[in-house]
């Protein structure tokens, strides 16, 4: 029988010129640092898009305040801007210093993003800013609105009646779909959400509940995009929001950032120079977590640190950076199942447009296995009183294994960052978790419980 062959290359030849991959064929753990990563201002004249479209981006939530905090009452205390808080975790730092045997050096922050208001997760950042800046465009493009206007009106028969007459699709594990899904039913677009095999039940009957039409498939999270984006095609008055390509997703994401530098000020957390930031970012396909590192690298340059994060089974990120392939390969290609309970990160294939973009950007990559993530979200629970789903935990380890691998402690070394650790900033970005009905997360509760107890 022949040997299999990958863009090329046998699996031996991939594995010789990338020690690691042996590991993460094998679905253990790993950390890969980007050997492409290099300096902001080099970087980022490669890079089409700019700070101007993150403002733009940001202008736009605002002018859709009033109509959020008149829709969505529980949005009303930040007059409809929708932002997560950013919490210290120090009781949970010293938990998985124990656990780990291992000193983190800095503080350990926790962004709350699974407690973003409408549709608790990140995914109420990019998905709810494309649904809106499409219901703007097509309403500005009727001569019904103009910037200058209070979108307060939105909330009326007549835009939702307007509305009716288009369709919304898109491909999603599950908190892509929630987003899109209520924020494109609530101003009245007719909605079409194709899930993934991995999309938790409770997401389809919450969606369903809201007069959205579910399409499940048997298979991965790659075929429910290419069946959105096949029956958006063929209807002139249907949009179809591309998870695995799109900028105003990736834009709507990025504004998190320039929110993020205000509360770390509040919380009087430096970054500069001699006080770095890492954020630990968990990645599915990459829009979401692509996107905060964008704004993140924009506003603190070369003294903010950023890492993927994703579950053994479904390491596509990685393995598309790492060999520079980015889409054109699969986690299936090197016999990798993409089965993991971490259901939101269930993507066998990224985002091309997001890892070129960053590709000199982010600081690196790193693995984590099922059992760890319903370890440490029981520890979260005991901790800190904070409940999120398994993907969500994906950040938690990154500071542990920084500190703990060779690769990890070379790139300290390599940035000149040595002494400056001690003054770190670590930031788990917590994506998703509030809306998980009590009976699933009592599970997901229990089986942490069991797993620390074997």
């Amino acid at each position: 029988m022949s040997e299999k062959v990958i863009q090329g290359k046998t699996l031996e030849q991939w594995k010789a010129e990338y020690p690691l991959m042996d590991k993460i064929i094998c679905t253990e753990e790993a950390f890969w640092t980007n050997p492409k990563y290099g300096k902001f201002e080099d970087a980022i004249k490669k890079i089409s898009l700019s700070e101007a479209d993150v403002k733009d981006a940001e202008e736009r939530l605002k002018r859709f305040a009033p109509y959020i905090a008149k829709v969505f009452p529980e949005t009303q205390q930040t007059n409809g801007i929708i932002e997560s808080p950013i919490a210290k975790i120090p009781n949970m730092q010293k938990k998985i210093e124990e656990m780990f045997n291992q000193e983190i050096l800095g503080q350990l922050l926790l962004k709350c993003d699974s407690h973003l208001a409408i549709s608790g997760s990140i995914k109420a950042r990019g998905g709810i800013y494309e649904v809106l800046k499409h219901a703007e465009d097509l309403a500005i493009e009727k001569g019904m609105l103009t910037v200058e206007d209070d979108y307060s009106i939105l909330d009326s028969d007549k835009f939702r009646e307007f509305f009716a007459k288009y369709s919304i699709a898109v491909g999603s594990t599950g908190n892509l779909g929630l987003s899109i899904g209520i924020m494109s039913a609530q101003l009245g677009f007719k909605v079409f959400v194709h899930m993934s095999a991995d999309a938790k039940q409770w997401k389809k009957n919450l969606l369903r509940s809201k007069g959205v039409t579910v399409v499940e498939y048997e298979s991965d999270y790659s075929k429910a995009v290419e069946e959105g984006r096949k029956q958006a095609e063929a209807d002139p008055n249907m949009y179809f929001v591309d998870d695995e390509n799109s900028t105003n997703l990736f834009l709507g994401y990025a504004v998190a950032a320039y929110r993020l530098k205000n509360q770390l000020e509040e919380k009087n957390v430096v970054v500069d120079e001699e006080h770095p930031l890492f954020a630990y970012l968990p990645c599915g396909v990459g829009g979401g977590p692509g996107g905060v590192a964008f704004g993140l690298k924009l506003i603190f340059k070369d003294n903010v640190h950023c890492f993927f994060a994703e579950p053994t089974h479904s390491p596509c990120m990685i393995i598309g950076l790492m060999t520079d392939m980015h889409d054109k390969v699969c986690v299936q290609d090197f016999g990798i199942d993409n089965i993991t309970a971490a259901d939101g990160l269930a993507v066998g294939r990224a985002s091309g447009f997001v890892g070129k973009t960053l590709q000199e950007l982010m600081s690196g990559s790193y693995t984590a296995k099922d059992e760890k993530l319903y370890v440490l979200l029981s520890t979260l629970i005991e901790s800190e009183n904070i409940y999120l789903e398994p993907s969500a935990l994906a950040g938690i380890p990154g500071p542990i294994d920084l500190f703990k691998t060779e690769a990890g402690q070379k790139y300290i070394e390599n940035n000149n960052l040595k002494d400056k650790m001690k003054n770190a900033s670590h930031i788990a970005w917590a994506t998703g978790g509030s809306m998980v009905p009590k009976d699933v997360m009592e599970a997901y509760y229990k089986k942490g419980c069991e797993l620390l107890e074997d």
